[in-house]
């Protein structure tokens, strides 16, 4: 009796869950229809926004607002694209109204993450039309797709633009990659901390792919998976130089610039992944920890790499050998720790070893709090790019600090600071 009692809970228990947590709305893409099939009934651009604004984002839901916040998309854009492009609206209309046929395996899938990954929190989803640059993103716990991006596939035209972004995006695709991709952004709904370095951001990103594959239990097919796997070698050699830049150029969210390399940062976190999953003994545990980890400790995400055993060398080497590619602070005018600064100075200067990069600077307080800051304004970069100027306000006998971190500044080639954190101090004089 026991037995069964415990089968009906398990049974009850999934059903809640699949009823609360699979949250599914495709409202949106039936409204953008509806006002495309409207706009094409006039030739005034001021009356297609108008359409545009009452059948469609007037009545946008949580998840649709969300995505054009996001992405910044207002009806202009809309608009516009829908004049620029009505060969490919009308080639991709019928995809993206396939996502409802598609409701109960994106229930289903979440099902089946929840078996792998009992801890999983809730999220909705939504299905939208949206600006033609993005597929897929997260807004705190709701997942906001494209439909126009995740539902394009080869034989959508995509004739009348003039780059070849998206036929490298749908060159792999097939309706039944929007039940991965659905997986990989409720994924991201459940991690912890923000973009920071190329690795932290990998494996963000391709751990969502790995798990996504643990959960259709097939291979995915991307095309930075089959890229990457035939320059497997190259690839790893380039990602030890740069994996600790902030740099993401050769890397990330870079399908209109690199063309068949694209987002190889997917390919590699992925990688680093599967290969910890691989040599953990605690395949749940490896889950937890793959989907747990935090993002915003640097350190954390080392010691992942480093269990990985994706590298052969240890993450601290790998690490060693990067700081010799970064930059320092050569000198500061007035000269750090100086106890007699005349209080008429206006500006600090700050030389690096290197050529820095333009507009990418933060400053922190030092311990002694806000009162010991006498930074004004940044106003700008000297000397190819290698001294900062900044704009102070000094008083008399009055003793100044602030901090430089690593984070805050890079070289023209994404390597931090060398120092994790550098404390700029000085002292005035009398007037």
């Amino acid at each position: 009796m026991r037995r069964i009692s415990t089968i009906i809970l398990s049974l009850i228990f999934t059903s809640a869950f699949s009823q609360k947590s699979t949250k599914i709305f495709t409202s949106d893409i039936d409204n953008f229809w509806t006002a495309y099939d409207s706009i094409q009934k006039t030739k005034e651009y001021s009356q297609k926004l108008d359409i545009l604004k009452t059948l469609y984002t007037d009545k946008a839901t949580q998840g649709l607002k969300a995505f054009m916040n996001a992405r910044d998309y207002d009806d202009t854009v809309f608009v516009n694209n829908i004049e620029k492009y009505p060969k490919f609206w009308n080639s991709v209309r019928p995809n993206t109204l396939t996502i409802k046929t598609k409701i109960k395996e994106l229930e289903a899938s979440v099902v089946r993450l929840k078996e792998i990954y009992p801890e999983l929190k809730e999220a909705e989803m939504y299905f939208t039309i949206g600006g033609l640059n993005s597929g897929g993103t997260v807004k705190g716990d709701m997942v906001l797709v494209g439909a126009e991006l995740a539902t394009g596939l080869p034989s959508t035209d995509i004739s009348e633009f003039k780059d070849d972004w998206l036929k490298s995006v749908f060159a792999k695709q097939s309706l039944d990659h929007i039940v991965s991709l659905n997986i990989h952004e409720y994924i991201h709904t459940q991690q912890t901390g923000d973009r920071g370095r190329v690795l932290s951001q990998s494996i963000k990103e391709g751990s969502c792919d790995f798990i996504a594959e643990l959960v259709m239990n097939k291979p995915l097919e991307r095309k930075y998976f089959s890229y990457g796997k035939a320059h497997e070698a190259e690839i790893k050699a380039l990602f030890k130089k740069e994996m600790f830049t902030g740099n993401f150029t050769n890397w990330l969210y870079n399908g209109r610039q690199k063309g068949e390399s694209t987002d190889l940062g997917y390919y590699v976190g992925y990688e680093i992944c599967k290969s910890y999953y691989r040599n953990a003994k605690d395949k749940k545990q490896a889950i937890k920890d793959i989907i747990g980890l935090n993002y915003d400790h640097d350190k954390a995400v080392e010691d992942f790499l480093t269990q990985s055993r994706f590298f052969e060398e240890k993450t601290s080497d790998l690490m060693k050998e990067y700081r010799k590619m970064s930059p320092e602070v050569v000198k500061t005018d007035p000269a750090n720790g100086s106890l007699n600064v005349n209080p008429d100075t206006k500006e600090i200067r700050i030389t690096f070893s290197k050529e820095m990069e333009p507009g990418y600077y933060s400053f922190n307080l030092s311990d002694k709090g806000k009162e010991y800051m006498p930074i004004t304004k940044v106003i700008g970069m000297e000397n190819n790019n290698k001294t900062l100027i900044l704009g102070v306000d000094l008083k008399p006998n009055k003793e100044y600090e602030f901090v430089l971190t690593d984070k805050g500044f890079r070289s023209k080639e994404g390597y931090s600071l060398k120092n994790e954190t550098f404390l700029v101090k000085f002292k005035t004089g009398n007037k």
